[in-house]
């Protein structure tokens, strides 16, 4: 198994506790790759000492070199982010300039602005053809964003490579069962839809439609619960008021700052923000101290052998899905995953078939089969299409054809673009900055 960007503090933790704590995965190969030396000899590290203090036999490895990490391996894990976050937050202090704001704005005011994109975009093609190159039936399994639209262009581009995408937002329905105190056991539910954008439009409990618990809740309790409930909540007042405009309930990163905080009519100022419980600016400010705070613990951890890890970090399994699923695979345990996968066989009805979907899919040793679902009712659809499909169809075009002209469409498709002037001059000053000069000779 080969792990790029290995040094990510949003899923290393869990990928050593989860390896460590998988028993069919014992004596397994597992090689952490990341261009971060700091970072890469620290999770390495930390893999080691906690394989050690559980008594758990892996063959850990570690290199800066890609190519060398993909030799004869059977799963690639991408979690890497070619451009980092510090590129990120100086371009949405130009947008912010210009007038943009959280809260629609999926490729500008959202960690999937169009130029962090372009350098994932880079990656994700060379990842995969050297894995084409080196190992051509192994699993490429990707964590980096975009999901939606590397999913995508992966799945066009490379039709005979084994790609799927993972993303933690569905376990947004457990936190609804958490708040509606139902045991996670007994759920039952299928949210399709494309990453970031996923609809419940199956929720069961013990065998029973839990919906009814959802409407009592929103009668009896919810106002109670908007009062102590953190900004930005799943579900918060603004998912609530989705789910009664159109029927079925939006999960996880749907309508929340890690999906892009859609839609934007729940943003259009701060006044409506407070009335909604809204604040995607303070969540970014949350989540980019968070990620300080986790790399930090790693280091300090990880510097100090005197620290047992198991402690620091206990060895309880996470609620991520990436083990699981390779174990799944690797050991021929046939088990159901929430996936993001090209919707070939028309898996959500209504996207394109040569568009990325998230939908349940049957795991096991013949590789990840997609499940048939029921759908989205058509307005959702149509908002699907409208604020998901054709932006990224632009994005890609423009990527495709280095065409500066269409990158300034996808601006123009922003509900914070007003005028022509307005695009231009983000796309130009954005251009401007000084790394930016592989993405300006790109876009002609």
């Amino acid at each position: 198994m080969s792990i790029i960007g290995a040094g990510s503090a949003v899923f290393s933790l869990s990928l050593i506790r989860d390896l460590c704590l998988t028993p069919g995965l014992e004596g397994s190969t597992v090689c952490f790759m990341d261009i971060d030396k700091q970072r890469l000899n620290a999770v390495y590290s930390l893999c080691k000492r906690y394989a050690q203090e559980l008594g758990v036999r892996l063959n850990l490895e570690k290199t800066m070199d890609r190519r060398e990490s993909l030799r004869d391996a059977d799963f690639v894990i991408n979690t890497a982010l070619a451009a980092g976050h510090h590129r990120l937050r100086e371009g949405w202090v130009i947008a912010r300039e210009l007038g943009y704001r959280h809260g629609g704005s999926l490729h500008i005011m959202h960690d999937e602005a169009f130029w962090i994109n372009f350098y994932q975009f880079r990656l994700f093609e060379s990842i995969v053809e050297d894995v084409l190159d080196l190992c051509p039936d192994a699993w490429y399994i990707q964590l980096a964003n975009p999901v939606l639209a590397g999913i995508t262009y992966l799945g066009r581009k490379y039709p005979r490579a084994k790609i799927v995408g993972l993303c933690h937002g569905f376990m947004g329905v457990y936190h609804i069962a958490e708040v509606l105190g139902l045991e996670r056991a007994h759920i039952e539910f299928e949210a399709p839809g494309v990453n970031h954008f996923i609809w419940l439009t199956r929720f069961t409990y013990k065998g029973e439609d839990a919906y009814p618990l959802i409407d009592e809740w929103v009668e009896k309790r919810a106002a109670e619960y908007w009062k102590r409930c953190p900004l930005s909540d799943g579900m918060g007042p603004k998912p609530v008021d989705l789910y009664k405009r159109f029927g079925p309930f939006p999960i996880g990163d749907t309508c929340t700052p890690g999906g892009g905080s859609w839609p934007h009519w729940y943003h259009v100022d701060e006044e409506t923000e407070r009335r909604w419980r809204e604040n995607p600016s303070e969540w970014w400010s949350g989540y980019f101290e968070w990620i300080k705070q986790r790399v930090d613990r790693i280091f300090e951890v990880a510097e100090d052998p005197s620290v047992k890890v198991t402690e620091v970090f206990p060895p309880r399994k996470s609620a991520e899905s990436i083990v699981s699923l390779v174990e799944s695979i690797a050991c021929h345990i046939p088990r159901v995953f929430q996936v993001n996968i090209p919707n070939r066989d028309d898996l959500v009805p209504g996207v394109p078939r040569d568009f990325e979907v998230e939908v349940p899919a049957l795991v096991d040793k013949h590789g990840i089969h997609g499940l048939k679902t029921e759908g989205l009712p058509k307005l959702v659809i149509a908002y699907l299409l409208r604020d998901r499909v054709a932006p990224v169809e632009v994005e890609l075009e423009a990527y495709e054809a280095g065409d500066r002209g269409l990158l300034l469409q996808l601006i123009m498709m922003d509900p914070w673009t007003r005028t022509m002037e307005q695009a231009e001059k983000l796309l130009d000053r954005i251009m401007s900055l000084p790394y930016h000069e592989e993405m300006r000779r790109h876009y002609r």
